[in-house]
C-alpha cells in the first residue's frame, strides 16, 4: 500500500523532538511523521496495468501489478487528480488524542491540522480511490501521529493535549507518494 502525503516542514519534526521526553509511557513513539491526505492500495492501480507492466485490463481476480508499475501507475492517475489543486495552507494547531482509534492500539496521541484544501482534496481522491472506512471520507481527520499504544498515565495524556504552543503554518507546494515498506518518499508531485 502506497500513501499521498503532505511533506512536513522541519519544526513539526523539532516540535515532536521536543515532545519526545514526555511519550515514554507508549508502545510506540513515531521518529518519522507523515501527514497522510489518502491511503493508495496497489489493488487500486487502474486496470490499464497488468502483470507484466503494459497497458491491459486485468480481470477483476488478476493478481495486483508488480509495485514499480504499480507505482508508476499511481502517479499517472494522481497528475490530473491533483492537477486542479495549488499550493495551499496547513497548520498545526493543538495536540490531541484519539481514545478509540478505528484501528491499532490507543490511545493516539497526535498533531492535529487545519487546512480545508487537504480536506478537499482528501475527499475528491476518495471519489476516485474508495474511501477506507472509519479513517477516511468523512471521518477523516488531518494529523500527525507523535505515539500510540502502551498505558501511558492518564495525566501525561492530558499534560500532552492541554500544552500550548503557537501553530505551525507551512505552505504545501507538492504531494509525495510513500512507500511504507521502505519508508521512503517513492514520488512527488508538484502542486
Amino acid at each position: 500500500m502506497f500513501s499521498l502525503n503532505v511533506p512536513l516542514p522541519p519544526a513539526i519534526g523539532d516540535f515532536a523532538a521536543d515532545l519526545h521526553p514526555k511519550l515514554s509511557g507508549f508502545d510506540r513513539v513515531r521518529d518519522r511523521h507523515t501527514l497522510v491526505c489518502k491511503r493508495l492500495g496497489v489493488e487500486a492501480v487502474p486496470d490499464r496495468v497488468d502483470g507484466n507492466g503494459s497497458s491491459s485490463g486485468r480481470d477483476g481476480g488478476a493478481p495486483s501489478p508488480p509495485k514499480p508499475d504499480a507505482l508508476a501507475a499511481l502517479r499517472e492517475d494522481l497528475r490530473p487528480l491533483l492537477s486542479g489543486t495549488g499550493p495551499f495552507d496547513a497548520a498545526a494547531t493543538e495536540v490531541d488524542v484519539f481514545d478509540a482509534p478505528a484501528s491499532g492500539s490507543r490511545p493516539v496521541v497526535y498533531l492535529a491540522v487545519e487546512s480545508d484544501a487537504l480536506v478537499r482534496l482528501h475527499h475528491r481522491l476518495c471519489a476516485a480511490y474508495d474511501a477506507i472506512e472509519g479513517i477516511e471520507g468523512d471521518d477523516f481527520v488531518p494529523h500527525v501521529t507523535l505515539a500510540r499504544g502502551g498505558n501511558p498515565d492518564p495525566g501525561v495524556v492530558a499534560d500532552l493535549v492541554n500544552r500550548e504552543f503557537e501553530p505551525i503554518r507551512w505552505r504545501v507546494h507538492a504531494m509525495e507518494v510513500y512507500d511504507p515498506e521502505f519508508r521512503e518518499v517513492a514520488a512527488t508531485i508538484e502542486l
